[in-house]
């Protein structure tokens, strides 16, 4: 149950948050920088909206700001609003694979082994019907 009031800071934690990068694009957060950064497109994408409201006020702390956050973002050192730094170029790069995405890879493996039992099987199933239709033909000129 949230109480509303900010959670007490655990070192542990934030050194684990620290280090897995964020899902969120640095190249698309750098050209909304480079666009519209003085009006902080680049925070509000990262989830800073306080920041980037207040960055739009002040015109990107008269360009000040705004350079600072370019720089971040080049050297990969910007963070989202969780405090995960933006760091992948793409977005399809982004992110190591939570607990939802193991799960779907182990569902898409036994997939996949029951598929190979399956194929397996008939496998087996058209070998043996290639026997018998040769075992008639045999037969047939037997006769």
């Amino acid at each position: 149950m949230s109480t509303g009031l900010p959670e007490p800071y655990d070192p542990e934690s934030a050194d684990e948050r620290s280090s897995v990068p964020s899902d969120r694009s640095r190249g698309l957060a750098l050209c909304l920088g480079v666009l519209g950064g003085v009006f902080g497109f680049h925070r509000f994408y990262a989830g800073k909206i306080q920041s980037g409201v207040v960055m739009a006020l002040t015109i990107g702390g008269l360009g000040i700001w705004w350079l600072y956050d370019m720089i971040l973002l080049v050297g990969g050192e910007f963070r989202d609003a969780e405090g995960r730094p933006i760091r992948h170029w793409e977005l399809h790069q982004a992110g190591p694979a939570g607990a939802e995405s193991r799960r779907d890879v182990q569902l898409l493996m036994r997939e996949m082994d029951r598929l190979r039992g399956e194929v397996g099987e008939l496998a087996e199933r058209l070998d043996f019907a290639e026997r018998m239709l040769a075992q008639q033909r045999e037969r047939r000129l037997l006769k």
